[in-house]
């Protein structure tokens, strides 16, 4: 019995790590701004991430109208005003892993340097994103933290309001598992 248990665990291995894209559709994404006179931080638990291993390519994208935020009226300013999610309803990244690849068959932690176009508010800039990816007996996850500048994505920040937005803003991306 025992060795049916080992060589069914191999087989989940193999067929969920090698040759295999792996998905998600709950990533969490979230971002937070840190100005003097308000902290805004909001999450999104809908986002898609696709990781093809035989590749190391890595996509996300992200509905601009599903970040919730603490305040009903920041939500509406920020869909409306800021991000405009009704002409660039999503954010995106496109890119790879360019560094620290990991071992796919290998249980552990993996720093990687990812490099690709993320497009957000219909702008696209080339970034480099540290990240995480963990491997545990066959399930991949990954965390990333990078920080972008509003201004390189061309959302306008009112000056009645330009003391309550810090123009950098922090991401955070949890992809959970991937399958």
């Amino acid at each position: 019995m025992k060795r049916i248990v080992i060589l069914i665990y191999a087989c989940l291995i193999n067929f969920c790590v090698n040759g295999q894209k792996l998905i998600t559709r709950t990533a969490s994404i979230s971002f937070y701004s840190d100005a003097p006179l308000e902290k805004i931080r909001a999450t999104n638990r809908q986002g898609v991430c696709l990781l093809d291993i035989n590749t190391n390519t890595i996509e996300a994208a992200v509905l601009m109208r599903g970040f919730e935020f603490r305040k009903a009226l920041m939500q509406e300013h920020f869909n409306e005003n800021y991000v405009e999610s009704h002409r660039f309803p999503k954010a995106q990244f496109k890119g790879m892993i360019s560094s620290g690849h990991p071992h796919w068959t290998t249980d552990g932690s993996y720093d990687v340097l990812l490099e690709g176009n993320l497009t957000i508010h219909g702008e696209t800039r080339p970034v480099s994103i540290p990240a995480s990816i963990r491997l545990n007996k066959g399930i991949v996850s990954a965390l990333a933290e990078f920080t972008i500048n509003v201004d390189d994505y061309k959302i306008r920040i009112p000056a009645l309001v330009a003391d309550n937005i810090n123009k950098k803003i922090r991401i955070n991306i949890d992809t959970g598992n991937l399958h």
